[in-house]
């Protein structure tokens, strides 16, 4: 991971994948809860993808947070 992007990726999965396990959610509930692929859960924590934004509004809302809080604004 040498780019500003690929960081700035891996930083916003952990922070999700820490709010989420703060709620004590189950990433494969979680994403169904939230209407996305396991898989891609899984790789949006791992920073290995570029989600689109209507994935992190269904994760933000299924974390019952706003985009900015997501972020970490």
């Amino acid at each position: 991971m040498n780019t500003k992007k690929d960081a700035y990726l891996v930083e916003l999965g952990l922070r999700i994948k820490k709010l989420r396990e703060e709620k004590g959610i189950d990433q494969k509930s979680f994403a169904f809860d939230c209407g996305i692929g396991r898989t891609q859960l899984y790789m949006i924590e791992k920073g290995k993808t570029n989600p689109r934004l209507l994935t992190l509004i269904k994760i933000a809302d299924g974390l019952g947070v706003s985009l900015s809080e997501l972020f970490g604004f």
